[in-house]
């Protein structure tokens, strides 16, 4: 898509390669170039961009790099069948049915892929500032931190860091170091708080040290960061998470009715 400019707008700053792969990157995950067809030739792109045939190089090899399209020498790069993925956060707020595992592992399955989940860390904790505003802690107050790798078909997909106050975590499995049966959405209704809202606040970050190593990040890529807080009945909020995606492989999916 083209958006007009003009000279009060600025100017993009970034080198011809970065630039070349960005709008490039656009069309690739918008549809306008579909998996399996070729990209136009270094001399098209060479025109296109008023660029030399070295830089259209670094372009397709950032491209490459995320696993957008294939080539090799002497042959036509073309588009991969690109792993971005639809993510429909409605779908994991509900406490899993019996003797099923976690939502986010069977939702996936189906979808093909497989999936897992590492548990990293189970520790009290200091938050994020706006962790520890959104469970309503004190200043310097804690809560039970789990943090976990979820990977995709073995591959690094999301950092998630959930936060839970330690008045309800303390003294329960959710204080284990061991994967909690089901996901902590049943046990947390096995406690007596069922899941009744969740919102999400999302944004896209650059990524830190730890989030661009953890991830196997490609490139200089943004992150998708949601701060989700899932709140029980009368408004009590019982987990706050913060979900980290590679931003070039996923794309989130809201549904809205028309109702007030």
């Amino acid at each position: 898509m083209t958006v007009p400019t003009t000279d009060t707008e600025g100017f993009d700053r970034r080198p011809l390669h970065e630039r070349i792969a960005a709008d490039l990157r656009d069309e690739i995950l918008g549809g306008d170039l579909a998996p399996g067809a070729s990209l136009p030739s270094t001399a098209r792109l060479k025109e296109r961009f008023d660029a030399s045939s070295a830089t259209v190089q670094k372009a397709l090899h950032l491209l490459k790099g995320e696993g957008l399209v294939v080539g090799r020498a002497g042959a036509s790069v073309t588009v991969r069948e690109h792993r971005q993925r639809t993510v429909r956060p409605a779908d994991f707020m509900a406490p899993a049915e019996e003797g099923q595992p976690y939502r986010w592992l069977s939702v996936m399955g189906r979808e093909g892929a497989r999936a897992a989940s590492t548990l990293l860390d189970v520790r009290e904790a200091v938050p994020p500032a706006d962790v520890a505003e959104a469970l309503g802690l004190e200043a310097e107050g804690v809560a039970l931190l789990r943090s976990q790798l979820l990977t995709l078909d073995d591959e690094p997909a999301e950092l998630v860091f959930s936060y839970y106050p330690a008045e309800i975590a303390r003294g329960t499995a959710l204080a284990e170091r061991r994967k909690v049966r089901g996901g902590t959405p049943t046990f947390l209704a096995g406690l007596g708080f069922a899941p009744r809202l969740s919102v999400d606040r999302v944004s896209a970050r650059v990524p830190t040290q730890e989030q661009y190593t953890a991830l196997r990040l490609p490139g200089d890529l943004p992150v998708l960061r949601t701060l989700r807080v899932v709140y029980a009945d009368g408004g009590r909020p019982i987990e706050a998470t913060v979900m980290v995606k590679a931003g070039h492989l996923y794309e989130l999916r809201y549904e809205f009715t028309g109702e007030a």
